[in-house]
């Protein structure tokens, strides 16, 4: 590999400017947006704005894209969404909490910094290598048919949330490459202990039945314990999926190179740090379920 980046370091360089992109789930400006539309429910203001980049699909294009969620969730959220707006209104909504959003976060100085150019102009490469590749990645695809914005700001976000969608398809299809569910794959991220299994039931809304489960059929096809914690092959299983989402997300970093990745990962810790200094990640999660 030509330019030095591995895909544990393309890895890295991605998640350093997550927080950019994924304060837009969390950000009370994105919740005032949607409710100008008539969208007051947290969980369709999510789904619905997530999902209209590809246009006004049903609840099961919803599941199957989105993979982890509980399909009468995504059901009961998506019912009357494209009856009380519209995919492009939605959109409009989505990079106007955007911009309100990390206004907020980033003063002006660093707006107009060299800096944040920098780092937009090299994310926007990334990104553009990763629409040669859209094969196989739904999600990703309706993304990468949006038009560009033009503030410096508007472009990191739209770029990070490109290679975001790059990288949650192709984990996707390596989860359905080893014969996991949405629910089993949940259940091996609370194996791995990056998130604790509570939070992940409840924020993809799953019941406790469910999960137990889910959990027993794990362990009979002997991926985790009774407990739910991982045997030596559901270890074995998702180290070969984290290995493969590394892989299939390399291409766009790969193209940057070290020095570029390293100036990214630079950028991504001021950035996150100003991202969360605003508040813009704050969630209660006893309100995702409202109204439904």
């Amino acid at each position: 590999m030509t330019s030095g980046v591995t895909p544990e370091l393309a890895r890295k360089t991605w998640r350093s400017m997550e927080a950019v992109h994924g304060m837009i789930y969390f950000t009370s400006d994105a919740t005032e947006e949607y409710a100008k539309l008539g969208i007051t429910n947290n969980r369709t203001g999510y789904f619905a704005s997530r999902v209209a980049a590809m246009g006004a699909v049903p609840a099961d294009v919803v599941i199957a894209t989105f993979f982890n969620f509980h399909p009468g969730l995504v059901r009961r959220a998506m019912r009357d969404a494209w009856t009380t707006t519209n995919p492009q209104a939605m959109l409009e909504a989505r990079l106007a909490a955007v911009d309100r959003s990390l206004r907020r976060a980033f003063d002006s100085e660093l707006l107009q910094s060299t800096d944040l150019r920098t780092v937009v102009d090299a994310l926007h490469s990334a990104a553009d290598v990763a629409t040669w590749q859209p094969e196989g990645r739904p999600l990703f695809a309706g993304h990468a048919q949006l038009p560009w914005p033009t503030e410096p700001h508007l472009v990191l976000w739209h770029a990070q949330t490109l290679l975001r969608e790059f990288r949650g398809d192709g984990h996707i299809a390596a989860l359905t490459v080893e014969g996991l569910s949405g629910l089993d794959a949940l259940i091996s991220h609370a194996a791995s202990g990056d998130v604790p299994a509570e939070i992940l039931r409840q924020t993809r809304s799953w019941s406790e039945d469910e999960w137990a489960a889910g959990v027993a059929s794990m362990a009979e096809r002997g991926l985790v314990d009774g407990t739910g914690a991982f045997t030596e092959a559901g270890r074995a299983q998702r180290n070969r999926i984290e290995s493969a989402t590394d892989r299939l997300a390399l291409a766009p970093f790969a193209a940057l190179g070290e020095e570029t990745c390293a100036f990214i990962r630079q950028m991504g810790k001021t950035l996150t740090g100003l991202v969360l200094g605003a508040g813009l990640m704050n969630v209660d999660l006893s309100r995702l379920d409202e109204n439904l």
